[in-house]
C-alpha cells in the first residue's frame, strides 16, 4: 500500500476540493515530496494495533492541516520558497482557509465510528487553533526563555501531539491510550523542535533565522546568558553575511555552551517520553519506539566523541542533521 496516494486519494474525494484542479494540483506538489509526518499518523495506528487503511483519513487530516499551516506561516516568515511568491499572498491565505477547514471534512467523510470521528475533529480543531497562537507569538520574536518555550509549546508541541493522537484513534485506541500517545506526541515535537533549531543556527550559509533576527534556542541562548563571548556574539549578529562572522557565531554557540543546553534539553524530553511510552498499553512498540530513536540517536553519537562535542560547527551539523 503506497500512503501517500491512499492519503492524496482521500483528500482529491473531498467535497469541493474534486472539483477545483488548483486545489488537487497544490495536494500533489506537497505529497510529492513525501512529508515524512504524514507518516506519523500510520505508525500511531500500528502501535495500538490497527491497519494501515484505518489510518488513511487520519493522515488526510493531518496533510490538509498541515499544508494550510505552512500556507500561513510562509507568509509570516517572508520564506523564499512560500507558495504565496506564486499565486499570491490573497490566493495563498484563501488556499490555506481551504485546507484547515477540509482537515475536519477528511474525518467527518470518513467510515470511523461516530465517538472517533467526534474526537477526531476536536483535537484537529484544538491543534489549528492553538498553532494559530504560536504562530502570532512567534512573530513577536521571543526575548527570554519563558516565552520561547510557551511558543514551542503552542506552534510545535500540538502538530506531533495531535498527528500521534488521530492515529491512535483511528486504530481503534481508547480515550485514555489516545490521550498518553498524544502526551507522547507533544514531547517529540518539542523535540523536533529544538533539534531543528541547532540544525538551523549551525547551517551554512547563514539560516534565514540569522539574517531575519529570529531567536531559536541557540542563539537566544547565546543572547540572554552572560558569558565571555556575549558582547562578540551580539557584535557577529549584526554582520552575520560579513566574512567569517557567521562561523565565529557558531563557535561561540558551542563554546559558551549554547548547543550543550539545547542538547541537555533533548536529553530531558528524551527521558520523560520514555517514561510515558512506557506507561502506555501498545499492541506494538516498535513503531513509536523506533520514531524516538531515530531523533535521539545522533545525539548519543555526538556524546561518544571525543571530549563530547566536536569544535567544528560543520561537524556539529553532520551528526545532528535527521531531519530535513
Amino acid at each position: 500500500m503506497d500512503n501517500y496516494r491512499s492519503v492524496t486519494d482521500h483528500i482529491s474525494r473531498l467535497p469541493v476540493l474534486h472539483d477545483w484542479p488548483d486545489a488537487l494540483a497544490l495536494i500533489e506538489k506537497f505529497a510529492s515530496t513525501k512529508p515524512r509526518d504524514w507518516q506519523l499518523p500510520f505508525l500511531a495506528c500500528e502501535a495500538v494495533g490497527g491497519t494501515a487503511p484505518q489510518a488513511v483519513p487520519a493522515s488526510a487530516a493531518l496533510a490538509c492541516a498541515q499544508i494550510g499551516i505552512i500556507l500561513v506561516d510562509d507568509m509570516l516568515d517572508s520564506d523564499p520558497r512560500g507558495e504565496y511568491h506564486r499565486i499570491g499572498e490573497g490566493q495563498a491565505a484563501n488556499f490555506a482557509a481551504s485546507f484547515l477547514s477540509a482537515g475536519s471534512e477528511a474525518i467527518l467523510r470518513s467510515g470511523a465510528e461516530p465517538e472517533i470521528k467526534l474526537a477526531g475533529v476536536q483535537s484537529l480543531g484544538r491543534m489549528i487553533l492553538t498553532t494559530a497562537l504560536g504562530q502570532f507569538l512567534d512573530g513577536q520574536a521571543p526575548q527570554d526563555e519563558a516565552a520561547y518555550w510557551r511558543v514551542v509549546g503552542a506552534k510545535s508541541a500540538p502538530f506531533f501531539g495531535t498527528a500521534l493522537q488521530l492515529g491512535a484513534l483511528f486504530g481503534g485506541a481508547s480515550a485514555d491510550v489516545s490521550g498518553k500517545v498524544e502526551q507522547f506526541g507533544r514531547l517529540y515535537g518539542e523535540m523536533v523542535q529544538i533539534h531543528d533549531d541547532v540544525n538551523d543556527t549551525m547551517a551554512e550559509p547563514a539560516n534565514p533565522d540569522w539574517i531575519l533576527g529570529r531567536s531559536p534556542l541557540p542563539i537566544l541562548f547565546a543572547q540572554c546568558v552572560q558569558h565571555s563571548g556575549r558582547a562578540r556574539f551580539l557584535e557577529l549578529r549584526r554582520k552575520i553575511s560579513e566574512g567569517d562572522a557567521l562561523r565565529e557565531a557558531q563557535e561561540i554557540l558551542i563554546r559558551c555552551g549554547a548547543v550543550s543546553f539545547c542538547v541537555d534539553e533533548l536529553l530531558k524530553r528524551y527521558r520523560s517520553s520514555r517514561s510515558i511510552l512506557d506507561a502506555i498499553p501498545l499492541v506494538r512498540r516498535a513503531p513509536l519506539d523506533s520514531l524516538l530513536q531515530a531523533l535521539i540517536a545522533p545525539v548519543f553519537k555526538l556524546l561518544e566523541t571525543p571530549g563530547g562535542s566536536p569544535l567544528k560547527p560543520a561537524s556539529f551539523l553532520e551528526l545532528l542533521e535527521v531531519r530535513e
